[in-house]
């Protein structure tokens, strides 16, 4: 792993969690970035998941949903219990969790941020998430990831 530190493997390898890391070469440009990974790792796309930064009546949320489908912000507004919920600005998604766009992790963020994981993540032995930097991945169970965010669980992807 020499070279491949993050703040996110950093944590999961203090807290002893079973996992592995997984480079891959994808232009974060790259229409269907999320698919294209998916295929550069060799697994199904549902198992990897995308995190984005959100806003919540005006407070940061990360929500966490398959790469196959899109945020319903709706859902993640409920989940939270919430009324209006957008996208955060890049800018600010980068200097909350101190990641790049590409390669925002739901783990080891500057601040730790509320999080939301769609529930489809369960229905998976293992998933795919950002490993806190552009071409590189972490597979962890599903319920290490919801224990080390504290996130909570619901349906958020729509499609």
């Amino acid at each position: 792993m020499a070279g491949q530190g993050t703040p996110a493997t950093a944590l999961l390898t203090k807290r002893k969690i079973s996992h592995s890391t997984h480079p891959y070469d994808v232009s974060p440009d790259a229409p269907n970035y999320g698919a294209l990974v998916a295929a550069a790792l060799g697994v199904p796309p549902e198992r990897v998941f995308k995190s984005l930064v959100t806003e919540v009546d005006g407070e940061l949320t990360v929500a966490v949903v398959p790469v196959t489908g899109e945020l319903d912000l709706k859902a993640l507004a409920a989940a939270v219990g919430g009324k209006r919920a957008a996208l955060a600005d890049r800018a600010v998604a980068e200097r909350a969790t101190g990641y790049v766009r590409g390669g925002i992790s739901p783990l080891g963020q500057r601040r730790r941020l509320p999080t939301v994981v769609d529930a489809s993540a369960s229905t998976h032995p293992t998933v795919y998430v950002s490993a806190g930097r552009r071409g590189l991945q972490v597979q962890l169970a599903p319920g290490d990831l919801v224990a080390l965010t504290g996130a909570r669980t619901a349906p958020i992807a729509a499609g």
